[in-house]
C-alpha cells in the first residue's frame, strides 16, 4: 500500500488581482490623496498654518489604507 499525502500547489493568483486591482489601488489612493491635500489648501481660514494640510492629508493616507489595505 502506498501512503504518499497528495499536496496541491498554492493556486496562482487571476491576472486582475495581480496586476489591475494593485494599479487600480494605487491611482485611486493616490487621487484622493491630492484632492485632499489641495481642497485643504484652498480652504485655509489662515489661523491654521500648516496644521490643516498636514491633518488633511493624514486623513487621507489612513482612509487609503484602511479602504485599500487588503489590496
Amino acid at each position: 500500500v502506498l501512503d504518499m499525502e497528495v499536496t496541491q500547489k498554492p493556486s496562482r493568483p487571476h491576472w486582475y488581482e495581480q496586476h489591475v486591482q494593485p494599479c487600480l489601488a494605487e491611482l485611486l489612493g493616490t487621487a484622493l490623496f491630492i484632492f485632499m491635500g489641495c481642497l485643504a489648501v484652498l480652504e485655509d481660514s489662515g489661523d491654521t498654518g500648516r496644521l490643516q494640510p498636514a491633518l488633511a492629508h493624514g486623513l487621507a493616507l489612513g482612509v487609503t489604507v484602511a479602504v485599500l489595505g487588503d489590496i
